[in-house]
C-alpha cells in the first residue's frame, strides 16, 4: 500500500523534478517508510513513490524499482505472489527481493497485459518498458486502489503533458488548478449521489478523471498518445441447474474454501496484523476465519468504534465475538468532539463529499489500529453488495419471485417482514416487478422531479448543470441485477473510496476478503436463494458461519450498518454553526438561494435520504 504519481510528457520541459517532488510529498501519508523518484533518460517519463512498507521490509524493495528493461510503481497488494513466484521461478525467472512488486514485472514480462487475469489483488501500478517506450497504467478489478489523471492536450489526440496519482491532491500539487464539477455536485446537494455510473471517470473536478476499475492505459510518451481499455468484466450468467441449497452444501463448501484462501492469502504480511470488528456477521465471520487460519504464537488484535446510550450500538455483539475468539479487543468511542476536532483533516483526506458520518467513525478506528501498532487490517466491505445485506435488496428478491414463483413470494414475504428485513413493501413493489423498465423510467422523473422543485438550489445554478442523462436508473428484473449494479458501477466504489483515504491518512493498509474476484465470480454464478432466502439475508455466508460464530451473531436479523448517533451529534451548537457556515460559503458560491440561511438546520440519522444539511456541510468543505 502506497502512494504514486507521475508525469509523462514528449517535452522534455514538462519533466520538472520540483513539481515531481510537489506531488510526491503530498502523498507521504500514504508511504512514510520510503520515497523513490526517477526520471527516464529521455527525460519524458518520470516517476514518484512512497513506500509503506508491508512486504519484504528491506530497502531492496523500495520503489521505483527496475526490473530486466521496466521500472514500475506500485500501489496495492498482490496476495497470491507466493504462487506465482513459484510458477516464474520454473520459468527461469530470477527475483532479488521478497516482495511482491517484482512479481508484478516479471508477470508482465511473460504473460504481458493478461497477467492482471493471474493476480488476486488490489492494485494500481504504472510500468516503463524502456525497449518499447511505453507506459502502462491499470487499476483493479473492483477499483480497491484508486488511480487520478489528467491530460493536457496540444491537439485532438496528442497531450503535451499526462500527470497521475493515487489522490487528487496530488494533481493540485503539481499546479493543476482546482475546477469543481458543477453536474456531479448537483447531484450530491439534491439526490445525495457521489459517482456517475454512466461516466465512471468522472470526479467532482472537471479536469481531473478517474481511470475506473477493471480498465488500464497504454501511453506512448514521445508520441504524447493514450489509449484506455477495459479488461476485467464479470459476467454473471445465473447457473440454477448447477446448485441446489435445498438438496446439498455444495455451494456451501465451495464458498468456505474460497473464504478461507481468501483470507489466508491476506493474512500474509511482515508487520502486525489486526481485523475492524464491528459485530456484524461480515467482520465476525472475517475474525472466525482469521482464527482458523492464524498459527497459535501469532497475536490477532480488533478494533472496535462504540456508542454509549446509544441504541444502534453494536458493542454487545463484538465484545460477544472477540470474548469467544479470546482475542484483545480495542475499542474506541466516537463522539461529537471527534466530528469537530477531526473534520478539516477527514474531508482533507477525502478529497471529495461524504454521504454520512458513518466515514468519521471508521476514520477512527483505522487511527486506532495505527496507535496499537497494526499496519495491515482486514475489513468487511463488499460483503453486502455481492450477498444481498441491505435491507432494500429484500424488494427486489421478493419482486423476483413474485413473477415466478408466487407461492414462494407469499412466503418469503412474512418471513423478511418477520425477521425485521423488509420495509414498505406496497403497490409500487408490484407494478416494478412487471414493468422494470418503466419502473426505472420513473425513478429517472422522480430524480429530476426532486432537482427541480428542491426550493433551496440557485435556479441559474440547476440551469446550467442539471444533465438528466446522468439520473438514469438501472433497469432491474432481479436480485442479481442490482446487486452487480451495486457492486460494479455505484454503491461499493464509494465506499472503498472511504476505505481507502481513510487506512491511507492513518498509514495502515485495508485488505478486504470479500473481494477475492474468485469469490465474488462463484457467488455471481448462483441463484438468489443463496444470498436471500427463508427470511434471511447473506444466506450462504450465515450458513458457511454456522459452526465457527456464536448462534446469536451468526442469526442475526437487526442489520445496523455501523451507524453512529449523527442525529444527536447534529443538535450539538458547534457543529449547528459549522453547518451554518457551510450554507453562507454555497450561498456565496451562487450554488443555494439566500433563504437557506432562514432554514432551522434537520438533525437527520446517517443513513436518512434526505441528509440535507450534512450535504451542505461536505459540500462546502471541498470548495
Amino acid at each position: 500500500m502506497c502512494g504514486i504519481a507521475g508525469i509523462i510528457s514528449p517535452h522534455s520541459s514538462f519533466i520538472q523534478k520540483e513539481k515531481l517532488n510537489a506531488m510526491s510529498h503530498s502523498l507521504q501519508h500514504r508511504g512514510p517508510d520510503s520515497e523513490g523518484i526517477w526520471i527516464n533518460e529521455k527525460n519524458t517519463v518520470a516517476f514518484a513513490h512512497h513506500r509503506l512498507s508491508i512486504i519484504d521490509l528491506s530497502t531492496n524493495a523500495n520503489q521505483p524499482l527496475h526490473y530486466l528493461h521496466y521500472t514500475i510503481i506500485f500501489n496495492g497488494a498482490i496476495y497470491n505472489y507466493v504462487e506465482l513466484k513459484n510458477e516464474l521461478v520454473i520459468k527461469n525467472y530470477q527475483f532479488i527481493t521478497k516482495s511482491d512488486t517484482e512479481i508484478i514485472v516479471a508477470a508482465f514480462d511473460y504473460w504481458g497485459k493478461d497477467c492482471l487475469h493471474h493476480f488476486d489483488g488490489m492494485f494500481a501500478f504504472v510500468i516503463y518498458d524502456a525497449r518499447k517506450d511505453e507506459v502502462f497504467i491499470v487499476r483493479d478489478r473492483f477499483g480497491e486502489k484508486p488511480l487520478f489523471y489528467s491530460a493536457q492536450f496540444a491537439e485532438r489526440g496528442k497531450f503535451d503533458q499526462f500527470i497521475f496519482a493515487s489522490e487528487i491532491k496530488a494533481l493540485w500539487a503539481s499546479g493543476l488548478p482546482k475546477q469543481l464539477n458543477g453536474t456531479m455536485m448537483l447531484n450530491y446537494l439534491t439526490l445525495g449521489h457521489t459517482n456517475n455510473f454512466l461516466k465512471k471517470t468522472e470526479t467532482f473536478y472537471n479536469n481531473i478523471l478517474s481511470l475506473p476499475a477493471g480498465h488500464y492505459l497504454t501511453i506512448q510518451p514521445s508520441l504524447g498518445k493514450v489509449q484506455m481499455k477495459r479488461w476485467y468484466e464479470l459476467n454473471y450468467e445465473i447457473q440454477n441447474s448447477k446448485y441446489d441449497l435445498n438438496k446439498d452444501e455444495i455451494a456451501v463448501e465451495k464458498f468456505t474454501e474460497l473464504f478461507k484462501t481468501s483470507i489466508n492469502r491476506r493474512l500474509r504480511s511482515d508487520v502486525n496484523i489486526g481485523t475492524s470488528l464491528s459485530g456484524g456477521i461480515d467482520s465476525s465471520s472475517i475474525v472466525a476465519m482469521s482464527q482458523q487460519l492464524l498459527s497459535k504464537h501469532l497475536s490477532h488484535q480488533c478494533f472496535t468504534a462504540v456508542f454509549l446510550d446509544f441504541e444502534k450500538d453494536e458493542s454487545i455483539y463484538s465484545k460477544q465475538v472477540a470474548d469467544h475468539f479470546k482475542l484483545k479487543q480495542h475499542t474506541i468511542e466516537v463522539t461529537v468532539d471527534d466530528w469537530i476536532n477531526n473534520w478539516q483533516t477527514l474531508t482533507y483526506h477525502q478529497e471529495e463529499p461524504l454521504q454520512s458520518t458513518s466515514v468519521l467513525t471508521q476514520f477512527m478506528v483505522y487511527r486506532l489500529a495505527k496507535e496499537n501498532g497494526i499496519k495491515v487490517l482486514l475489513d468487511g466491505q463488499g460483503a453486502d453488495e455481492i450477498l444481498g445485506g441491505y435491507k432494500k435488496y429484500a424488494h427486489w428478491y421478493l419482486q423476483e419471485l413474485l413473477k415466478n414463483d408466487f407461492s414462494s413470494f407469499k412466503k418469503e414475504k412474512k418471513l423478511l417482514q418477520q425477521n425485521n428485513f423488509l420495509e414498505n413493501w406496497n403497490w409500487k413493489n408490484y407494478a416494478a416487478a412487471f414493468f422494470p423498465e418503466k419502473a426505472a423510467k420513473q425513478l429517472q422523473l422522480n430524480a429530476i422531479n426532486q432537482q427541480n422543485h428542491y426550493s433551496f438550489i440557485q435556479k441559474d445554478f440547476l440551469h446550467q448543470y442539471q444533465n438528466k442523462n446522468s439520473l438514469q436508473k438501472p433497469v432491474v428484473k432481479g436480485l442479481e441485477d442490482i446487486l452487480y449494479f451495486d457492486t460494479f458501477h455505484s454503491g461499493l466504489s464509494t465506499l472503498l473510496r472511504y476505505a481507502d483515504r481513510n487506512s491511507m491518512a492513518n498509514s495502515i493498509e485495508v485488505r478486504l476478503p470479500f473481494l477475492f474476484h474468485e469469490l465474488v465470480e462463484f457467488i455471481f454464478s448462483l441463484p438468489s436463494s443463496f444470498k436471500i432466502k427463508d427470511g434471511f439475508t447473506k444466506l450462504i455466508l450465515r450458513k458457511s458461519m454456522n459452526k465457527l460464530l456464536p448462534n446469536n451473531i451468526t442469526w442475526r436479523t437487526d442489520k445496523i450498518g455501523y451507524e453512529p448517533p449523527q442525529q444527536q451529534w447534529m443538535n450539538n451548537k458547534q457543529i449547528q454553526e459549522m453547518i451554518q457556515e457551510s450554507k453562507r460559503i454555497l450561498v456565496n458560491k451562487n450554488v443555494l438561494k439566500q433563504k437557506v440561511l432562514n432554514q432551522s438546520i434537520h438533525p437527520s440519522t446517517a443513513h436518512e435520504a434526505n441528509n440535507f444539511d450534512f450535504r451542505y456541510l461536505s459540500a462546502a468543505a471541498i470548495f
